[in-house]
């Protein structure tokens, strides 16, 4: 199969979810300069957190927030469920790694699956700006959870990305992308030669190891670091290490897909016949 000709960009096409990028990065940023200061030099040098572990530090709220930190030795140990309350088309497209998906309207199945009120819950949605989080923990508060068990990584996607961490991708959102977005940029992190014996219309080779490469030569968008690139291989655990390494290189629109080759055949993807050009120069 011919490999596609390297990307040339797409500009337009992905300046509105940058800026919502942009605009949630800017304001962690925003809460740490301020938090700074009010230190005094010294005591800055010291007790200043990193971008890593800022929270918003909203005044008012229920319930408090976790920093990217926080959230990553949460999934790490796996002794908290993590709450992923944005729709499920939402989640399939891309979530965080080990979150669970339960949108803000099934408060009551959160509550049927976690019933004990001392068991101890993290939400997380769309963003700094996202009010699904709020909303839930607030209903949560009201059923008789207490606040100190509920707690919000605020921050969300779009700052977990932003940070260089990846995504996953389940089936139905791969389908979602592969029918509705022809601009996406699908990675097949296969061998070249499982690769040359077939794979997705469009697809690019890239290993692990290569996404520096890729980035220069034209397989990855270097001019649109938007661009949405999902990457999928036999397994989860090779995917996840290429899209880790895209993640990297400031593809913050970057995921890999979570399931299996077999699913993907099962799923009859390579027949799908998507519209238009590849992305790239024809």
């Amino acid at each position: 199969m011919a490999a596609p000709a390297p990307y040339s960009g797409r500009g337009e096409q992905i300046m509105k979810p940058f800026n919502n990028l942009v605009k949630c990065t800017l304001a962690v940023m925003g809460v740490m300069l301020v938090a700074a200061a009010g230190l005094d030099a010294p005591a800055r040098a010291q007790s200043t957190p990193t971008i890593f572990q800022a929270t918003l530090q909203e005044p008012g709220q229920l319930t408090a927030e976790i920093s990217t930190e926080d959230l990553e030795g949460i999934l790490a140990r796996g002794d908290t469920p993590v709450l992923d309350v944005r729709s499920p088309l939402e989640y399939a497209i891309a979530h965080i790694p080990g979150a669970i998906n339960i949108p803000e309207q099934e408060v009551a199945r959160i509550m049927q699956l976690y019933f004990g009120l001392n068991a101890k819950i993290v939400l997380t949605c769309n963003g700094p700006f996202c009010g699904k989080s709020k909303r839930t923990s607030e209903q949560l508060i009201l059923a008789g959870y207490p606040s100190a068990n509920i707690t919000r990584y605020q921050l969300g996607i779009p700052v977990w990305r932003a940070l260089g961490n990846t995504v996953q991708t389940d089936l139905a959102g791969f389908l979602h992308i592969l029918r509705h977005d022809h601009t996406a940029v699908f990675v097949d992190a296969r061998t070249p030669q499982e690769f040359a014996s077939g794979t997705l219309r469009c697809a690019v080779n890239i290993q692990a190891g290569e996404a520096t490469a890729a980035n220069d030569d034209g397989r990855l968008p270097k001019w649109d670091k938007g661009a949405r690139v999902v990457v999928f291989a036999n397994g989860p655990a090779a995917a996840k290490q290429v899209a880790s390494e895209i993640a990297k290189k400031a593809y913050w629109n970057s995921s890999y897909f979570g399931g299996s080759l077999l699913d993907l055949r099962r799923a009859e993807v390579f027949d799908i016949e998507s519209e238009g050009p590849c992305p790239g120069p024809n």
